[in-house]
């Protein structure tokens, strides 16, 4: 007698929060590569990304999102605050990243986005920083108090054991349903996307808090020569005063943001990368929604 088939199961799961609070890495250790960039710097994911990952029957949507921005409305924030409510609108459960410790007005205006219908984890993360665990028991009761969590984890996303049971906890979650990627794909994100991310993580990396964070990344040119990707891209900032920290003294530093992303571009893409960058002044351009939009920001 013939064994009935095991159904497919697939869905997205949203991963949200306030900035900096380790939903990049939360993502990059689920699926196991890292594709969502990361850095001390606020607002460094801009984009909604979904990251792929498929075990057995079960294949694992994770969709990145900006952290939710209650600082400041200009026009590039108002855009990530709308990729923010358009993904929860089309999840099948959520992942909502805390530090673990930590509730502020922030969180709150996040969790107060959060649809009750929807099941939702509780991921309380950098269980790391926590110096006395006993005085997370009564954090925790407090934040089950406020929302029907399905889950709660105190968790660290560099911990694989920890990632091992939001996968174990998230895959009753999927709907029975057919795959939405191939098994062995990992985004539904383009090379040209994934080229500009890389340039951008290492410029904010290597200027750290000099620059401010309305600097942005755009490809002018994406070609593919043989194995070899030949890349051109521009470093957009606000000031000229920017443009010089960027370029650093004897272009050593500009020199250095390629170096450190054409070696993490050649490690994603598994092949030789020629890229060239150059850096213009564009004044104003995060308050401006024409302009937020044609540097791809939706």
């Amino acid at each position: 007698m013939t064994e009935p088939a095991v159904p497919l199961r697939c869905g997205r799961l949203a991963i949200v929060g306030q900035p900096n609070v380790g939903k990049s890495t939360l993502l990059n250790a689920l699926i196991g590569q890292k594709l969502s960039i990361t850095s001390r710097k606020a607002q460094t994911t801009r984009h909604q990304l979904q990251g792929v990952r498929t075990e057995g029957e079960a294949q694992f949507v994770f969709v990145d999102t900006p952290g939710f921005q209650t600082r400041h409305a200009n026009a590039l924030n108002r855009t990530l605050n709308r990729t923010v409510t358009a993904v929860l609108g089309g999840v099948d459960a959520v992942l909502f990243v805390v530090q673990a410790g930590r509730f502020d007005l922030a969180d709150a205006k996040v969790l107060d986005l959060l649809d009750p219908a929807i099941p939702t984890l509780l991921v309380a993360n950098k269980l790391d920083k926590v110096h006395r665990r006993a005085d997370l028991l009564p954090w925790l009761r407090d934040m089950q108090s406020r929302f029907d969590f399905v889950h709660v984890l105190p968790m660290s996303a560099k911990k694989p054991a920890d990632i091992q049971t939001v996968l174990k906890l998230c895959g009753p979650l999927l709907p029975e349903q057919p795959w939405l990627f191939e098994a062995d794909d990992l985004t539904d994100r383009s090379e040209r996307f994934l080229a500009s991310e890389m340039v951008r993580e290492k410029l904010f990396r290597l200027t750290g808090d000099e620059l401010p964070y309305t600097s942005t990344v755009v490809i002018d040119e994406f070609k593919l020569e043989g194995s070899m990707r030949r890349i051109a891209a521009t470093i957009v900032v606000e000031r000229e005063g920017h443009k010089g920290m960027v370029i650093g003294a004897a272009g050593e530093r500009l020199k250095r943001i390629g170096t450190e992303a054409r070696q993490e571009l050649e490690r994603l893409f598994d092949g030789k990368v020629f890229l060239q960058l150059w850096v213009k002044v564009r004044s104003g351009w995060h308050d401006n929604e024409a302009r937020v939009r044609s540097f791809g920001y939706e």
